[in-house]
């Protein structure tokens, strides 16, 4: 049985990291007199336990009431949370090293759920002020996401080695002074200087590896001229990049590095940040863009006008893409955008604001006419905006689009995976250069519109509330679209990552009846593949995935007496949460599917006249390439939603850019550097609630949850709580009370209206990221698994969209 010494607590702690030293028997025996011998001896030989080496690692995550992440020390991994590493630090420090008191002080801090359990067991669970605590009252002020910039895939030629060796610089003013590598290739380093020393980006210095001569020969010449590439200043040093000039071709010490530096590698660790970075944007990316909810559109300069060429979708965009669309399905964004609109765009972006566009559709005898009319129009009448408003808000098709505009750098269009010419011999499809093709169209794409629509029930609630009594019918057809005979050509490109299927699917629609355990559905087939089937039903179906259904086709049926179509038995992949969408695979128990045998004939007859469902390049590298383009140049934060064992966490933020006002905003509430504090975002309990409770419901292909928060930031005001104020828009029931949260903001400091929308992600392509995951775990295997955890662990995005611009304008026209 393991002796209690609880009670020698005190006696313990002070003896801690004591055990070596010389005066220890006497003061312990001075500090223990009081105890029986065999107790004295008992006790001496527990704090000599605590003080011998350990070698065990702690994993806590799963333990303690806290978020845990690696922890790097004395080439141990350990898996802790913020108030265990202080414990951890604190302890070292006493014992001089990682002990069993280091193990056993980290494995029993006050959050841990075990001692939490004793401690409610023993009823001795009191409310008390300690480091806990405090870290508790600090986490509910600072919810800390530090900001990685999507598209930041800056590719390496050579590898770097870290390597730390004495160099002597002579300066450009021929000053010598000392330095010290950080790391080397063949045709660079990066070294610091001892003391802070005047040189400039461009400048040409002189180096002499003093490190390396002592040891090594590589010809007659020992100095080598650099050129200062880029200076970084980091906690008070100086580090400098440089690049090496060559004056000749056979060179004695780039062939010593290219041998040394292989040779080595291993040893002295290949600097991995640029591809850790580079890894952590693409699999963000790849998380983010399949569920944004504006259109980004890219437009073309043709005959001297501007039109929509290609636009951007997936599931989440879907809705707004096919709002554009006439009776016959044809795009009419054209009527969104023009060459007229998007000159009042560019005026508007200068001041940084966006274009609101309001739009109805009418339809008549069978067709649809688009109304449009954007804020600086309806600005040149005062008189004719409410009612314009009014009578737009009467019509269950009206909507309030946010137009901002992009220019389009085609430089933007590559996504080359770091070290290149270490990795691209294997993985060369996924490095593969622009095409002339593609680079040909995108030189004539100047700009990228991205439409986001802003209606929901309130907005549309409110701008009803206009009268449009005796409106002037005149002055209403001005803002109406002519149909267009040969609209221009409009093609949709879908934002696909991960292409699951392993067999072709086209677009057919066909009514069909599923049965399950007596009880039929009818519905209409969506899709086919020669394996797969989508079904959307009539009415919700009481059905789970795995389950096996019939499915007959009535009308299929009818043109085919070599094929029975009734009955075939398929499986339900997946179904959604309204219960009406089913995904089926087809169910073979002993003998050939007929109705896979129908399809394969049906497809093989009719290739030439099915359409084919997927996002297939209409030309190879189009889609990557426009993808690319849009990562670098969205402005929209996504933040990531992880799994923490049983919770979640949000603590990555990201956009191509950090320069935006509510982002600036958030990073000013931050008290880490590279941080922004998510507290006006994630303390309300209902933004708990949305990632808590709403996404454990989520699907990877239902729409995505939404909520729209108020937020109030005074300037000049220390304390986040007190600093910030953020209400749901559900909260203020009123249009006078939403205008005077505004008023009260504004007077005090800044006002956001921000609308998030959560969706559930699907699975990442390891295929698109194992080349540089696999680079990395084959230098630093800990900090591989590590990485490719964190990117199993995501769970959701929440794309959070600035509608200030909007909410202020309707709420100054609500008076």
């Amino acid at each position: 049985m393991t002796k209690d010494f609880s009670q020698h607590a005190k006696i313990i702690e002070r003896f801690r990291g004591e055990v070596k030293q010389a005066d220890f028997e006497a003061s312990f025996l001075s500090a223990t007199k009081s105890l029986a011998k065999t107790e004295r001896f008992l006790l001496k030989m527990e704090i000599k336990r605590l003080a011998q080496p350990c070698t065990r690692l702690i994993d806590l995550r799963g333990h303690v009431d806290g978020d845990c992440k690696a922890f790097d020390d004395d080439n141990r991994t350990h898996y802790l949370d913020d108030l265990a590493i202080k414990v951890y630090q604190e302890s070292v420090n006493a014992y001089g090293a990682y002990t069993f008191g280091v193990y056993e002080a980290v494995n029993n801090t006050d959050n841990n759920f075990r001692v939490i359990y004793q401690r409610e067991k023993a009823g001795k669970l009191t409310p008390a002020v300690n480091s806990a605590d405090s870290l508790k009252v600090q986490e509910k002020l600072h919810y800390p996401a530090k900001f990685v910039a999507l598209g930041d895939f800056h590719n390496r030629q050579e590898e770097r080695m870290n390597f730390a060796i004495p160099v002597i610089a002579t300066l450009a003013n021929e000053q010598r002074s000392e330095a010290t590598s950080s790391d080397i290739s063949i045709s660079g380093v990066k070294f610091r200087f001892n003391e802070m020393q005047k040189v400039a980006v461009g400048d040409v210095i002189k180096l002499e590896f003093t490190g390396l001569s002592q040891e090594f020969q590589f010809g007659s010449q020992s100095v080598f001229e650099y050129q200062v590439k880029n200076i970084a200043l980091e906690d008070k040093i100086q580090l400098i990049g440089a690049q090496r000039i060559l004056d000749k071709e056979k060179d004695g010490f780039k062939q010593f590095l290219k041998g040394f530096i292989q040779g080595n590698k291993r040893r002295y660790k290949i600097n991995l940040d640029n591809t850790i970075a580079a890894l952590k944007s693409r699999s963000l990316e790849q998380f983010a863009l399949p569920k944004i909810n504006e259109l980004p559109v890219f437009v073309e300069a043709k005959d001297g006008k501007f039109v929509p060429r290609f636009a951007l979708t997936c599931n989440n965009n879907q809705a707004v893409y096919q709002y554009w669309q006439n009776e016959a399905k044809q795009s009419t964004l054209f009527n969104l955008i023009d060459s007229d609109r998007i000159e009042r765009m560019l005026r508007a972006d200068k001041s940084g604001h966006s274009l609101l566009v309001y739009s109805f559709v009418h339809q008549s005898q069978g067709r649809s006419y688009f109304y449009t009319a954007d804020e600086n129009q309806l600005a040149q009448d005062d008189a004719f905006i409410k009612p314009f408003l009014g009578f737009a808000a009467s019509k269950p098709t009206f909507a309030v689009t946010m137009l901002s505009i992009i220019a389009v750098d085609k430089h933007k269009a590559t996504a080359p995976l770091t070290l290149a010419n270490t990795l691209a011999k294997k993985d060369a499809y996924l490095d593969m250069p622009i095409s002339e093709e593609v680079q040909g169209l995108l030189s004539g794409l100047p700009y990228i519109v991205v439409a986001t629509d802003v209606t929901n029930k309130q907005v549309h609630a409110d701008y009803a509330q206009f009268s449009f009594e005796n409106i002037a019918t005149s002055k209403l057809k001005a803002f109406g679209h002519k149909r267009l005979v040969s609209p221009p050509l409009m093609d949709e490109v879908g934002v696909n990552y991960r292409n699951q299927r392993q067999e072709p699917r086209f677009v057919y629609k066909t009514p069909v009846e599923v049965e399950a355990e007596g009880v039929t559905w009818t519905g209409e087939a969506q899709d086919f593949s020669v394996s797969g089937l989508k079904v959307h039903l009539d009415k919700s179906a009481v059905l789970t995935k795995g389950e096996i259904v019939n499915i007959s086709f009535p009308n299929l049926q009818k043109i085919t007496s070599s094929f029975n179509l009734t009955s075939l038995p398929y499986e339900v992949m997946r179904i959604n949460q309204k219960k009406n969408i089913l995904n089926l695979r087809v169910h073979v128990e002993r003998h050939q599917h007929i109705g896979r045998a129908f399809f394969k004939v049906l497809i093989e007859k009719n290739r030439e006249k099915l359409k084919k469902d997927e996002y297939a390049d209409m030309i190879p590298g189009l889609a990557k390439a426009l993808r690319a383009i849009y990562a670098k140049s969205t402005s929209v934060p996504s933040l990531y939603v992880q799994t923490s064992g049983s919770r979640y966490k949000v603590e990555t933020l990201a956009a191509s850019s950090e320069q935006t006002p509510f982002l600036n905003r958030l990073k000013h509430l931050s008290d880490r550097p590279r941080h922004h504090n998510l507290y006006p975002l994630l303390h309300h309990p209902e933004a708990a609630n949305l990632i808590n409770v709403t996404l454990k419901k989520l699907q990877a292909s239902d729409a995505p949850a939404s909520e729209t928060l108020f937020i109030a930031i005074k300037h000049d005001v220390e304390f986040v709580d007190k600093a910030v104020t953020a209400k749901l828009a559900s909260e203020l029931d009123s249009p006078k009370l939403k205008k005077l949260f505004i008023a009260n903001a504004q007077k005090s400091g800044e006002f956001y209206c921000v609308r998030i929308k959560l969706s559930r992600t699907a699975e990442p392509d390891m295929e698109h990221l194992n080349p540089e995951l696999s680079y990395i775990s084959s230098y630093a295997i800990h900090r591989g698994k590590q990485i490719e955890q964190e990117i199993w662990s995501v769970a959701g995005v929440m794309q959070c969209v600035d509608i200030t611009q909007e909410v202020i304008y309707r709420h100054k026209l609500l008076g």
